[in-house]
């Protein structure tokens, strides 16, 4: 289990304090996912939708590529 969490409604990193997903975490995630880019793409989807919610003052553009942009 990672330690690299996020923290709601914040969106930063338990493990590190940087924004959620970190490096490590993003990492963590591509071996976690390996061979399953459709079930990751769903989770950070689902990340995303709660990080719009939360952050609703951040730019559309930026939390999609914190989010999605990253793995592609």
């Amino acid at each position: 289990m990672s330690v690299h969490i996020p923290i709601q409604p914040a969106w930063t990193c338990a493990g590190c304090a940087d924004p959620w997903p970190c490096h490590t975490r993003r990492q963590e995630l591509l071996a976690e996912y390996a061979g399953a880019t459709v079930s990751l793409s769903v989770y950070m989807a689902t990340c995303l939708l709660d990080a719009m919610i939360d952050l609703a003052d951040d730019r559309s553009g930026y939390l999609y590529w914190r989010f999605m942009g990253w793995w592609r």
